[in-house]
């Protein structure tokens, strides 16, 4: 959550060389000029054919935010979470995606035992505690409040995975889990978040991260990661997975398949005594294996009390992760993994993680507890989860 990113010179949409020509009927149409940007007539003339459909889409998509949204207050968000603005934030996009308006910060009731960031936006214990480099070996009685937190993060998560199709919005799924994760007892742990402004990350198509519910419908053929956590009984618990949204394409049906396959094997080497830089090692040869890359910028974390932790877990091969899994510890592995190159940019709301070359990212997540004999997954799929992905029906 640390990582950010300047903005750079637009580039040309159809050769990626600087550009200072803009598309005409962009500029009327007063869509953004990341996208419309051309370095010669040329190039303008070769890419007119496919860049004409953005002016439809756009401006179609524009105005049915504008109508439906208008008289709620929707709007985009800025500087982590602390700005709004009625305009589309100018940004070299780096793929087709675009933020939408957000809707207000939902309420939670008196009477759920809140973290301390929940009024102001900030964590006061997390970054002063000595856990911060410190592994914390549970108690018998945090563990058992983390499987019943846990397995509640489980139950919430997988509400959001049955409503997910084409046409429901990321804020819709953000409602979903929001209210789910109340009806249950637990606070929503993002919510607020060093001012995130929603209850869980939503992240589409070629964002890695903490992406932002917004008033986007998810349209066929996109995938889409639904990261959540829950505070309960004074733990948190902390999974997400990449959801198919309709029909989706061979490559992208791949990369999530990968990804879920590189959780597996990473979790299937946890057991007292193993290297915590061994998990990236594990995680980066599979995704290899596929073509695939693995994302640097974020890392698996110590939870329990905290959110955010001791141990940090890389995902990478040859990270310099310190120290060895001992019976009761507590963390999460939750590899991101790109079709494309590794690296990442950061949108102007602060928060959104997208790939630097704009192609698809995937990601899963689970919460962990190494036993004396090897791991148990605190956020494992249970028998009521829904059936979503195909691989699992085979087994």
């Amino acid at each position: 959550m640390e990582k950010g990113s300047a903005e750079s010179v637009l580039s040309c949409v159809h050769c990626g060389k600087p550009a200072h020509l803009q598309c005409p009927k962009c500029v009327e149409l007063k869509l953004p000029r990341e996208g419309a940007a051309f370095c010669s007539q040329d190039c303008f003339k070769v890419a007119w054919s496919s860049h004409k459909s953005v002016h439809a889409k756009l401006a179609t998509a524009a105005s049915d935010v504008s109508s439906e949204q208008s008289d709620e207050g929707w709007q985009y968000c800025l500087r982590k979470g602390q700005m709004r603005t009625s305009k589309l934030p100018y940004f070299d996009w780096t793929g087709p995606l675009r933020p939408y308006p957000i809707s207000k910060m939902r309420e939670v009731p008196e009477g759920i035992e809140k973290p301390d960031w929940a009024v102001d936006g900030i964590p006061k214990i997390e970054p002063n505690s000595d856990l911060q480099t410190r592994v914390e070996i549970k108690t018998p009685e945090q563990i058992e409040r983390m499987r019943e937190t846990c397995r509640i993060a489980r139950e919430v998560l997988d509400a959001a995975a049955r409503v997910i199709q084409p046409g429901i919005t990321t804020d819709e799924i953000d409602r979903v889990v929001h209210e789910a994760t109340i009806a249950a007892g637990g606070y929503p742990s993002p919510l607020n978040y060093h001012f995130f402004p929603k209850s869980c990350c939503t992240s589409v198509n070629e964002v890695i991260c903490h992406g932002i519910p917004d008033a986007r419908k998810l349209e066929d053929g996109d995938i889409v990661n639904v990261d959540v956590t829950v505070y309960y009984k004074g733990v948190y618990g902390d999974l997400n997975e990449t959801y198919f949204v309709g029909k989706v394409d061979e490559a992208s049906q791949q990369l999530v398949r990968c990804t879920y396959e590189c959780l597996e094997k990473a979790i299937s080497i946890v057991k007292p005594g193993v290297r915590f830089r061994e998990v990236g090692e594990v995680i980066n040869r599979h995704a290899s294996m596929s073509g695939l890359s693995v994302v640097k910028s974020y890392c698996g974390h110590g939870i329990g009390e905290l959110f955010h932790c001791a141990p940090n877990i890389p995902h990478y091969g040859r990270n310099k992760a310190v120290g060895v899994m001992k019976a009761g510890q507590t963390f999460t592995i939750e590899p991101m993994i790109n079709a494309g190159v590794w690296r990442d940019r950061l949108w102007p709301d602060g928060w959104t993680a997208a790939t630097a070359d704009g192609k698809r990212s995937a990601q899963f997540e689970h919460t962990l507890l190494v036993t004396e004999t090897g791991v148990e997954v605190l956020t494992a799929r249970l028998p009521s989860s829904p059936n979503v992905f195909p691989w699992l029906n085979s087994s």
